[in-house]
């Protein structure tokens, strides 16, 4: 359903300015951090949940921890992150430095 509704505006709107998310404030060309975990703090508090336990960040990290423990692949987790060490994923995840290890020696380049 996301990955539609991108696709809808990106359809419909010009990026001339390199930003999927335009901001509506005078003077800026994109949303601003602030202004993306209070829509993201909103969207949680609308489903009902206490917005305290998230944010934007702890939901990027989920969802990394998410395919990390469904697949064992620290490499695909590693490109979906952009971080350009293995070691900077280890301890994003918080996994055992040796499971990791093992999976990334498993992983070839």
């Amino acid at each position: 359903m996301t990955r539609q509704s991108v696709d809808r505006l990106l359809a419909v709107q010009s990026f001339g300015n390199g930003y999927l998310f335009k901001s509506r404030a005078h003077g800026h060309s994109h949303l601003s951090a602030r202004r993306y975990a209070r829509i993201v703090h909103r969207w949680i508090s609308n489903i009902g949940l206490d917005d305290r336990g998230f944010g934007t960040h702890s939901l990027r990290r989920t969802k990394a921890a998410q395919l990390y423990c469904k697949t064992g692949n620290l490499r695909a987790v590693q490109l979906l992150l952009g971080h350009a060490k293995i070691e900077t994923t280890v301890r994003y995840l918080g996994v055992e430095v040796d499971d990791a290890l093992r999976l990334a020696e498993q992983i070839e380049l």
